[in-house]
Protein backbone atom coordinates (compact mmCIF):
# COMPACT_ATOMS: atom_id res chain seq x y z
CA UNK A 1 0.00 0.00 0.00
CA UNK A 2 0.77 3.69 -0.43
CA UNK A 3 1.69 5.98 2.00
CA UNK A 4 1.78 9.62 0.90
CA UNK A 5 2.54 12.50 3.28
CA UNK A 6 0.76 15.74 2.18
CA UNK A 7 0.51 19.06 3.24
CA UNK A 8 -0.18 22.74 3.09
CA UNK A 9 1.20 25.79 3.98
CA UNK A 10 -0.85 28.37 2.33
CA UNK A 11 -3.50 29.25 4.55
CA UNK A 12 -3.84 30.65 8.02
CA UNK A 13 -3.14 27.08 9.57
CA UNK A 14 -1.33 24.38 7.93
CA UNK A 15 -2.85 21.01 7.48
CA UNK A 16 -0.67 18.10 7.85
CA UNK A 17 -2.00 14.87 6.49
CA UNK A 18 -1.00 10.72 6.41
CA UNK A 19 -2.89 9.16 3.83
CA UNK A 20 -1.76 5.08 3.33
CA UNK A 21 -4.14 2.99 0.40
CA UNK A 22 -6.52 6.23 -0.10
CA UNK A 23 -7.66 6.20 3.80
CA UNK A 24 -6.45 9.21 5.95
CA UNK A 25 -4.59 7.33 9.24
CA UNK A 26 -3.10 10.71 10.70
CA UNK A 27 -4.04 14.29 10.09
CA UNK A 28 -3.32 18.01 12.36
CA UNK A 29 -2.91 21.57 11.68
CA UNK A 30 0.18 23.12 12.35
CA UNK A 31 2.17 26.47 11.81
CA UNK A 32 4.07 26.53 8.54
CA UNK A 33 7.03 26.99 10.44
CA UNK A 34 6.61 23.38 12.12
CA UNK A 35 6.14 21.71 8.96
CA UNK A 36 8.85 18.91 9.17
CA UNK A 37 8.39 18.70 13.24
CA UNK A 38 4.54 17.84 12.50
CA UNK A 39 5.88 15.49 10.05
CA UNK A 40 7.89 13.29 12.63
CA UNK A 41 4.61 14.10 14.86
CA UNK A 42 2.37 12.28 12.59
CA UNK A 43 4.62 9.13 11.51
CA UNK A 44 5.44 8.73 15.06
CA UNK A 45 0.90 9.27 15.47
CA UNK A 46 0.43 6.15 13.36
CA UNK A 47 3.98 4.25 14.16
CA UNK A 48 5.97 3.99 10.85
CA UNK A 49 8.77 5.74 9.62
CA UNK A 50 9.55 8.52 7.54
CA UNK A 51 11.53 6.10 5.30
CA UNK A 52 8.27 4.17 4.87
CA UNK A 53 6.76 7.54 2.78
CA UNK A 54 6.28 6.42 -1.02
CA UNK A 55 5.10 9.79 -2.16
CA UNK A 56 4.64 13.46 -1.05
CA UNK A 57 2.04 15.53 -1.89
CA UNK A 58 2.00 19.77 -1.51
CA UNK A 59 -0.43 22.71 -1.53
CA UNK A 60 0.95 25.00 -4.25
CA UNK A 61 -1.22 27.85 -3.77
CA UNK A 62 -3.33 30.52 -3.91
CA UNK A 63 -2.58 31.78 -0.64
CA UNK A 64 0.36 33.66 1.60
CA UNK A 65 3.65 34.27 -0.30
CA UNK A 66 6.08 33.26 2.55
CA UNK A 67 3.98 30.26 3.69
CA UNK A 68 3.66 28.88 -0.12
CA UNK A 69 7.82 29.48 -0.30
CA UNK A 70 7.97 27.36 3.15
CA UNK A 71 5.82 24.59 1.37
CA UNK A 72 7.69 23.89 -1.32
CA UNK A 73 10.94 24.32 0.17
CA UNK A 74 9.86 21.47 2.43
CA UNK A 75 8.45 19.63 -0.04
CA UNK A 76 11.58 19.80 -1.85
CA UNK A 77 14.29 19.29 0.96
CA UNK A 78 12.08 15.93 2.20
CA UNK A 79 11.76 14.32 -1.46
CA UNK A 80 15.98 15.31 -1.94
CA UNK A 81 16.55 13.40 1.62
CA UNK A 82 13.71 10.40 1.13
CA UNK A 83 14.02 10.54 -2.47
CA UNK A 84 10.45 10.85 -2.93
CA UNK A 85 8.39 11.67 -6.18
CA UNK A 86 6.34 14.43 -5.55
CA UNK A 87 2.89 16.10 -6.46
CA UNK A 88 1.79 20.02 -6.87
CA UNK A 89 -1.92 19.98 -6.32
CA UNK A 90 -4.00 23.54 -5.82
CA UNK A 91 -4.67 24.84 -2.14
CA UNK A 92 -8.42 25.58 -3.33
CA UNK A 93 -8.53 21.65 -3.29
CA UNK A 94 -7.67 21.23 -0.21
CA UNK A 95 -11.71 22.27 0.77
CA UNK A 96 -14.61 20.74 1.20
CA UNK A 97 -18.47 20.99 1.27
CA UNK A 98 -18.36 24.42 -0.79
CA UNK A 99 -16.62 27.00 -2.76
CA UNK A 100 -13.54 27.63 -1.29
CA UNK A 101 -12.76 32.06 -0.12
CA UNK A 102 -9.39 31.91 1.18
CA UNK A 103 -8.65 35.38 2.80
CA UNK A 104 -5.72 37.19 0.43
CA UNK A 105 -5.39 40.09 3.16
CA UNK A 106 -5.35 43.75 1.14
CA UNK A 107 -8.90 43.91 1.68
CA UNK A 108 -9.21 40.72 -1.37
CA UNK A 109 -9.93 36.88 -1.74
CA UNK A 110 -8.64 34.02 -2.90
CA UNK A 111 -11.19 31.73 -5.01
CA UNK A 112 -11.81 29.63 -7.87
CA UNK A 113 -14.66 29.81 -10.85
CA UNK A 114 -14.84 27.10 -13.22
CA UNK A 115 -14.58 29.53 -16.63
CA UNK A 116 -11.27 31.40 -14.94
CA UNK A 117 -9.58 28.95 -12.37
CA UNK A 118 -8.15 30.40 -9.60
CA UNK A 119 -8.54 33.89 -8.71
CA UNK A 120 -7.92 37.07 -6.53
CA UNK A 121 -10.13 40.09 -6.49
CA UNK A 122 -12.44 42.19 -4.19
CA UNK A 123 -14.84 40.06 -1.86
CA UNK A 124 -17.89 42.26 -3.34
CA UNK A 125 -16.72 41.41 -7.02
CA UNK A 126 -17.23 37.31 -6.32
CA UNK A 127 -20.31 36.16 -7.79
CA UNK A 128 -21.94 34.04 -4.94
CA UNK A 129 -25.70 34.19 -5.03
CA UNK A 130 -27.43 30.53 -4.26
CA UNK A 131 -23.05 29.26 -3.56
CA UNK A 132 -22.14 27.61 -0.19
CA UNK A 133 -18.20 29.12 0.72
CA UNK A 134 -16.07 28.10 3.12
CA UNK A 135 -12.78 28.77 3.74
CA UNK A 136 -11.51 31.78 6.31
CA UNK A 137 -11.88 34.55 3.36
CA UNK A 138 -15.73 32.94 3.57
CA UNK A 139 -15.49 33.94 7.37
CA UNK A 140 -13.96 37.16 7.28
CA UNK A 141 -16.37 38.74 4.52
CA UNK A 142 -19.58 36.78 5.85
CA UNK A 143 -21.76 39.32 6.14
CA UNK A 144 -21.05 40.81 2.65
CA UNK A 145 -21.37 37.34 0.86
CA UNK A 146 -24.59 36.70 2.87
CA UNK A 147 -25.92 40.02 1.84
CA UNK A 148 -25.53 38.90 -1.90
CA UNK A 149 -27.30 35.43 -1.23
CA UNK A 150 -24.51 33.18 -0.40
CA UNK A 151 -24.87 30.61 2.75
CA UNK A 152 -21.51 30.77 4.72
CA UNK A 153 -21.67 27.79 7.73
CA UNK A 154 -21.27 28.45 11.13
CA UNK A 155 -17.90 29.34 12.19
CA UNK A 156 -17.00 26.04 13.70
CA UNK A 157 -18.18 23.81 10.40
CA UNK A 158 -14.94 22.00 9.82
CA UNK A 159 -15.29 23.04 5.75
CA UNK A 160 -13.59 26.03 6.58
CA UNK A 161 -10.66 24.60 7.16
CA UNK A 162 -7.84 23.44 4.72
CA UNK A 163 -7.72 19.56 4.68
CA UNK A 164 -4.33 18.01 3.69
CA UNK A 165 -6.18 14.62 3.00
CA UNK A 166 -8.24 15.97 0.13
CA UNK A 167 -5.45 17.02 -1.77
CA UNK A 168 -4.15 13.57 -2.29
CA UNK A 169 -7.28 12.92 -4.37
CA UNK A 170 -6.42 15.56 -7.03
CA UNK A 171 -2.79 14.47 -7.28
CA UNK A 172 -1.80 13.75 -11.14
CA UNK A 173 1.59 12.65 -11.71
CA UNK A 174 4.26 12.23 -9.14
CA UNK A 175 7.94 13.36 -10.64
CA UNK A 176 10.43 15.29 -9.32
CA UNK A 177 9.35 18.46 -6.88
CA UNK A 178 11.71 20.56 -8.07
CA UNK A 179 8.91 20.57 -11.04
CA UNK A 180 6.15 22.23 -8.60
CA UNK A 181 5.37 25.32 -9.56
CA UNK A 182 3.72 27.93 -7.05
CA UNK A 183 0.41 29.11 -7.70
CA UNK A 184 0.61 33.57 -7.34
CA UNK A 185 -2.25 35.27 -8.07
CA UNK A 186 -0.32 38.27 -7.20
CA UNK A 187 3.54 40.41 -6.66
CA UNK A 188 4.60 39.49 -3.28
CA UNK A 189 4.38 42.15 -0.39
CA UNK A 190 7.98 43.12 -0.11
CA UNK A 191 10.03 44.14 -3.19
CA UNK A 192 13.74 45.46 -3.24
CA UNK A 193 14.32 49.00 -2.28
CA UNK A 194 15.75 51.04 -5.51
Amino acid sequence: MTTIFAFDAATSRASCALVRGGELIAERASDSRRLLSTAIELTDQAAIGLGEIDALVVGTGPGSFTSIRIGLATARALCFALGLPAAGVSTLRAFSGGRPVIDARRGQVFSESSAEGPTVGRPEELDVAGARLVGDGALRYRALFEAAGAEVPPDADPAHRASAALLVAHAGAYGDAERIEAVYLRPPDARPTR
